[in-house]
Parts: structure tokens; sequence; C-alpha cells
């Protein structure tokens, strides 16, 4: 047996022998806060979320052309309008776009293959659906639609996205629900209730809405996060948690990385909060970007969050990565596919890949420039082939598929990445 089998053995000794005494010592961060207080750690029986591997999704681009309430470069750039064919201004990956059948031209150069560049709108029904479709043949569960403030500029746009997004999951038979970032909110907890009662919770009649243990889930991302965007109280989310609650809703969590500990990535005094939630899903994206940076943080961060969620009877989601392509993070699909091993050899409840469609800041599984003929010429975008391996467009796709079937059990756990580059 090698060493790197022996390890991860060890790491599943180490966390059996964690979840069994949690349970029995007074003293353990992983008991109850009050004595005598009991807890219901009984694990969420498979539903839409537990068992199940969600894609976060935005479906936040839009196009000039595309008849949008904004009408405009929307997400792909920030810069266009001051210097149109800026490369990478706010474009980090750029999209195999032959299966769409509406593009906008851009102002970049013609593809290394000759063709128009032009780029996808997501708020054109077709991108919806034929995204929607690639989930379908990937055996990819559930999309959280990411929801920003309704408030907002994005706000019209954001409500036209939740009507695609709705009839693409009832078409493909695929999952969805309401993944609010509260990042940057004014006045989050009025806007935030307000917009459940008087727009979202109308989806979840949708046969396509998650729902977990018989109630719709809703995710909430941004609590206790230690940056300006995030000045929220803990006793503020605490509202909002059991408002969602008294709604019958299973609220999940989007929390820092270091969420128990609330080192310098999260706010203090916030622990209490975070477990009145139905499940936590920490945040990975920039917290990892290496195999060992992977192997570290599984030990010191997913094991004892797992053993802490099991004992307060807490469903846990880690996150599954890509790692970013403009920064040769993916090692053709090793990065990611370390992570589903990790997370499936100690029976996580669920899993969130990030993201499904994050091009502008290259996280995405989606479709993607295999080569350079698909990329405008003289451009510096990162294709899959970076680091000589050719990989097809679709590779992340079906590499995320691999994992959920090994996630869900369909396949045997294994080290070894069993998705081939090309087909």
């Amino acid at each position: 047996m090698n060493t790197q089998k022996l390890n991860i053995l060890a790491f599943i000794a180490i966390f059996t022998v964690m979840s069994s005494c949690s349970k029995s010592k007074s003293n353990s961060p992983e008991t109850p806060d009050k004595p005598g207080e009991e807890i219901d750690i009984t694990p969420s029986p498979p539903g839409d979320v537990v068992g199940k591997v969600t894609v976060g999704y935005q479906g936040w681009f839009a196009a000039n052309g595309d008849g949008s309430p904004i009408n405009a470069w929307w997400h792909w750039t920030q810069d266009w309008a001051k210097s149109p064919g800026t490369n990478n201004s706010g474009i980090k990956s750029w999209p195999d776009v032959r299966e769409y059948t509406s593009t906008y031209a851009t102002s970049f150069a013609n593809l290394g293959n000759g063709q128009p560049a032009k780029l996808f709108s997501s708020y054109n029904d077709q991108t919806v659906n034929t995204q929607f479709l690639w989930m379908k043949q990937n055996g990819l569960d559930v999309a959280a639609l990411q929801r920003f403030n309704p408030n907002g500029i994005e706000g019209p746009i954001r409500d036209a996205i939740t009507v695609k997004v709705k009839t693409a999951a009832e078409l493909h038979g695929r999952k969805f629900y309401i993944m609010y970032d509260i990042s940057g909110w004014m006045n989050m907890q009025s806007e935030i209730k307000t917009d459940w009662t008087n727009k979202m919770s109308a989806y979840t009649s949708s046969s396509a809405y998650a729902k977990q243990n018989g109630k719709p889930v809703i995710c909430i991302w941004g609590f206790g996060f230690s940056d300006n965007n995030h000045p929220f109280t803990a006793a503020a989310c605490l509202d909002v948690i059991n408002w969602f609650k008294s709604k019958g809703c299973y609220v999940i969590g989007g929390v820092p990385t270091n969420w128990r500990t609330q080192n310098s990535d999260s706010r203090p005094a916030f622990l209490n909060t975070y477990k009145t939630l139905d499940m936590i899903s920490p945040w990975m994206i920039g917290r990892i970007g290496t195999i060992n940076e992977i192997d570290n943080k599984f030990r010191t961060i997913n094991m004892p969050d797992m053993a802490y969620c099991k004992a307060n009877g807490i469903d846990y989601q880690p996150c599954v990565l890509p790692g970013d392509l403009q920064e040769h993070q993916r090692l053709h699909g090793d990065f990611m596919w370390r992570q589903f091993y990790n997370m499936k050899s100690i029976s996580v409840n669920g899993l969130y890949i990030s993201m499904f469609d994050e091009y502008n800041e290259g996280n995405q599984i989606a479709k993607t420039a295999e080569t350079s003929a698909y990329i405008p010429a003289g451009s510096n975008f990162v294709t899959l082939d970076e680091d000589g391996t050719p990989c097809s467009s679709d590779y992340y796709l079906r590499l995320s598929g691999d994992g959920a079937k090994m996630f869900r059990g369909e396949i045997s756990l294994t080290a070894t990445r069993p998705t081939k580059p090309t087909l």
C-alpha cells in the first residue's frame, strides 16, 4: 500500500475517533454549549441536497444586444466601456460557445481558428437550457441559483434569470434552490425577508424546487466573514436564519473556511449562530491551490468540521472546486479529483461544486476553450491544454459527473481519477 493511501486511512481513523469521542466529553468543542442540552444528531436522510451534488450557478452574464434589462456587457468584464477589447479585465476563462444558438459579437480579435470572438448571454433561454442539459448529461443533481441584492442594478435581470432557471430545471429534471449572496447588502435583514416573501417563495411550488426533510431549501452565503462587505452582526444573522425556519425552510449557510476556529477569515461570536443552521457549507475558493493544500485543509479543517457538525446535528456540505484555470491550478483534473476522494472518504452529507459557470473568476466547470484555436488570437487566455495534456471542452463536466458517481456510491472510492481528458 503506498504512502498516499496510508495517509488517507490514517485521516479516516482520526475522524472516527473524533466522532465517537466528541459526544461523551463535556468540555469538547464538539458538544452542546449548555449542560444537559439535547441535540438531535440523527443525520438527515437523503433528499434533494443531502446525498446529492450541487453546483453553484451564477447565471449572471449579460451582453450588448441581448435585450436584457441591462442590455450591456455584464460580468464578462468591468472595463470594456472604457477600453474595448481589453483582455482579461473581467473575464478569466474563455467559454466554448459552439452549442449556443445565440452569441454576441465582442471587440476581441477573431479566434485562433478564424471565427469571430463571440460570447453568450445568460439572459437567452437557450443558454440556460443548454447549461442545464449539461448538468443532466453529467449527473449533477442540483443548481444553487445565486441571488444578489435585488434592489441593485442587477435586480431585474436576476428576477428574469430565476424564471429561466425554473423552466430549465423542470425541463431537464434537475433541482434548484435560491442562494442569497448578501455581500454588500445595505439593509440585509429587511431586504432578504421582503424579497423572499414577495418574489422567491413562489418558486417553492415548482416540482423542481429542492426540498430537504420535506422543507424548501434556502442558502444564505456571507454570514460571519470578516471583511467590510459582510458587516452583519451575529444577532442579525441569527434573526434571518430563525425567520426562514419559521417559514418552514431548510437553511444552509455559506460560511468562512475557518468558521469553527474564527480566525482572520471569520468574525467572532458567530459559532452559536452557525449552530442553528441545518447545513453548513464552508467556502474554499482562494484557500487551496495545490494538492498539498488540499490535504492540509482536509486534515485541519474538513475532518474536524465534519466531526463538529455530526455531533451537533448539522449536515455538512464542503466545497469542491476545479481550480483557477488562469492560475494553472487544475493539473488536468487531479486537483479536483483529490477533493472528491478526500470528501467521500469521510462520508460528507453533500457536495457543493464552486462553480458551474464562473468564467469571470476562472473556476468554471462548464464547457471551456480547449486550445488556442478557440480563444481570441493573440490573447493570453489559458486553455484546458495549458499543461500539455489535451482536454476536451466538456472535461470538467465529465470529471464532476464521475465525482458525483463516486460520491453517490455508483462507482467505488478511488484515489485515481477515472475520467479521460479526451473522449
